[in-house]
């Protein structure tokens, strides 16, 4: 079982208290967490402050907007139903059935026309992001068409998830709401808000009680703050981009409030981890008993999707909204080693000392997972810091997993 020396522990703190220490230009404050299979915690850390200008200390307690940390939880409440045969993975009838808006979008072409599909949308293709959907803030095609209105995913309405296509399914990989319309199949086929689905055979068998769409008022009360970096590098306080779900209060505000499975969960890091000890441990939970996926359908999940596209994470993503993220040009710089896709989640090796096939993924304002089932270890990363792709962050987030790695007994 994967543990880590004392000296280890001693580095990683030092590492970590060092990346928040100048509160004017460094990361305002983050926790770090790392788990075994076994749920148990090898690391667990907070260091810096609240937010930028708060007096008040970074906890293990606060709460975080996890964002597209999300759409590994999404994934897993659709393969759930997977299994017992109530979603399937290549059923184009079934997503057409359960949702007119899948069946009837449009692509949008390079010259801003909307044209028909060649193919009907499946739920791999929405798990894989091969379904044709973008995001406006990394796909200028997708922001300009918006304008002069302009798509906001965040908003909780459902109007920002009605986009266009800005590819034909199946035909190349992009990054966008896809995980969005697979939640909506989940509440579609179940009848419960995808919110109510995952608390009920997710959070609950698991126990937990700090990650939900809808923050209850302890959790909002301990919300790390979110921050702005400047483009000459320092820090402003930032409005909280994920606003509507933190301001609803009666039962048909919430009901009118978008689930959105791409970007929608506030989490306690801490609680985080146990769903990546899960994975780790094949659908199993060591600590409460409880299996929420068989380790095929585990398996499955960390499959490459998409061995036709082996250069998908090397294209480059544009910063289409500069306030929300840099420019990347590679989603994992890791030379040598393949690269896939898995169902919700990116899968690579890496120079930290990471396994092939690891998973991991990311949330906009600049929190990191990753899930090495080989070595059994997991970990988070968590900030709040836009634009995302933050490279004081991202230096942390390998200076740790490194740090694990080189440290394990």
């Amino acid at each position: 079982m994967s543990k880590l020396s004392t000296s280890a522990v001693s580095g990683l703190r030092t590492t970590v208290d060092a990346a928040c220490a100048n509160p004017v230009s460094d990361i305002p404050g983050v926790t770090v967490v790392v788990v075994n299979k076994n749920g148990e915690e090898l690391f667990a850390h907070s260091a810096g402050n609240r937010g930028v200008g708060s007096s008040e200390k970074m906890t293990l307690d606060n709460i975080f907007w996890i964002a597209s940390c999300t759409k590994m939880i999404t994934g897993i409440a659709c393969m759930q139903l997977v299994e017992q045969g109530l979603l399937a993975l290549d059923d184009s009838a079934q997503v057409a059935k359960l949702s007119s808006e899948l069946r009837d979008v449009k692509v949008l072409t390079s010259d801003g026309k909307l044209v028909e599909k060649s193919k009907p949308i499946t739920l791999r293709m929405l798990l894989n992001h091969t379904a044709g959907f973008g995001y406006t803030f990394f796909n200028e095609k997708l922001r300009d068409y918006s304008k002069p209105i302009g798509y906001d995913e965040f908003s909780g309405h459902s109007f920002d998830m009605l986009q266009p296509l800005v590819n034909q399914p199946g035909e190349a990989w992009e990054y966008g709401i896809n995980i969005d319309w697979a939640g909506v199949l989940v509440e579609r086929v179940t009848g419960l808000s995808l919110n109510d689905y995952m608390q009920k055979n997710i959070m609950q068998p698991l126990g937990l009680k700090n990650i939900s769409m809808f923050p209850s008022g302890d959790m909002k009360a301990k919300l790390a703050h979110m921050n702005f970096r400047n483009p000459d590098g320092k820090l402003s306080a930032f409005d909280h981009l994920q606003r509507r779900p933190l301001i609803v209060e009666t039962e048909d505000q919430v009901k009118s409030c978008f689930n959105s499975g791409g970007a929608g969960c506030f989490a306690k890091p801490q609680e985080y981890a146990q769903i990546l000890a899960v994975l780790l441990n094949n659908g199993t939970s060591l600590i409460t008993g409880a299996q929420i996926l068989k380790q095929a359908t585990v398996d499955e999940m960390f499959k490459n999707q998409i061995p036709n596209l082996p250069s998908f994470a090397r294209n480059g993503i544009p910063d289409a909204k500069p306030w929300l993220t840099n420019p990347i040009p590679d989603l994992y710089p890791a030379p040598g080693h393949e690269q896939g896709w898995g169902l919700t989640f990116m899968l690579t090796g890496g120079p930290t000392g990471r396994s092939p096939g690891t998973a991991q993924w990311a949330g906009l304002p600049n929190l990191w997972w990753w899930c090495d089932r080989e070595k059994g270890i997991a970990g988070i990363v968590c900030s709040q810091v836009l634009p995302f792709a933050d490279a004081k962050v991202l230096g942390l987030w390998f200076g740790v997993e490194g740090g694990i790695y080189a440290g394990l007994q």
